[in-house]
């Protein structure tokens, strides 16, 4: 694995022409490593993994398309062309702008779509991908179950479907323990531009279809991680995800739901760091 390493007169936060916000830590001159939120999220996401995994990398996180500090995509009309391509086109545009050639790709949920989409498109600037929490071929029911609430957020708005996402994400304990968290992660969708979510919602309910036995094949080092209780990303999503890449690595973590990497960040960024330490060259 090899990673462009960013000059250290590129900016520590800045927007894209695109209007894509971004913001970047870590040692100057480390392998840069660049991390993508899920649906409804924001870079902040990230906060709580950022000291562990900014020590010995230079982290690029960005919020994706009308969420936290981005523009909407610029798109001419109606977001219903919003695809899985537009948003790998913002990370390369993204990339561009930073000049950097490549880089270790870590996607949570959307994002781990987003990073394989990437590396599909534009092979060769995905040094590695670590796939969180993301989706595969969810079979005829669960996958009625996420169009049903993508058909919802379209209709009703994005946050119509916000309680049962957090039954969905988070321990019940933890639920309970830790409102100012729920608090965040609500504050965190109710940002998020209307259209631009509707958008990313059909984007997460169908977007799967294309990644399901990858063409062109993904051919990266690739780690693939969930949780053992994510009903949205479950672990034999993540073995057939693992088994369609060659040589993937597979990790289920014990007990956490879908946003386990909020509840317990050191069960996530122990094995994405030991991953990076095993792929160098």
């Amino acid at each position: 694995m090899s990673t462009t390493r960013l000059a250290s007169d590129i900016p520590a936060t800045g927007r894209t022409a695109d209007g894509t916000a971004f913001d970047i830590s870590g040692p100057d001159g480390a392998p840069v490593m660049v991390l993508i939120h899920g649906l409804g999220l924001c870079r902040r996401l990230w906060d709580d993994h950022l000291p562990a995994l900014a020590a010995g990398h230079r982290v690029l996180r960005y919020d994706l398309y009308g969420h936290g500090d981005s523009a909407p995509p610029p798109l001419s009309g109606a977001l219903c062309g919003v695809s899985l391509t537009v948003y790998a086109d913002q990370l390369a545009r993204l990339l561009d702008y930073l000049d950097i050639a490549s880089a270790v790709i870590v996607g949570f949920s959307i994002g781990g779509m987003i990073n394989r989409r990437f590396a599909m498109d534009y092979p060769g600037r995905a040094a590695a991908l670590v796939i969180l929490n993301s989706p595969h071929d969810r079979g005829p029911q669960a996958q009625e179950q996420v169009e049903a609430r993508a058909a919802a957020v379209r209709d009703e708005g994005r946050m119509a479907t916000m309680d049962a996402a957090l039954d969905r994400w988070f321990t019940p304990d933890f639920r309970q323990d830790t409102p100012s968290v729920m608090r965040l992660v609500r504050e965190w969708r109710e940002i998020v531009d209307p259209e631009s979510y509707a958008a990313a919602a059909a984007v997460l309910a169908h977007g799967v279809r294309e990644l399901v036995r990858p063409h062109p094949p993904i051919s990266c080092l690739t780690l693939v991680v969930t949780c053992e209780n994510d009903t949205g990303s479950t672990p034999s999503m993540s073995q057939a995800i693992g088994t369609e890449i060659d040589g993937a690595e597979v990790q289920i973590i014990g007990r956490l739901q879908h946003l386990g990497l909020i509840e317990d960040p050191a069960a996530f960024t122990v094995p994405i760091l030991a991953f990076c330490e095993r792929t160098k060259t």
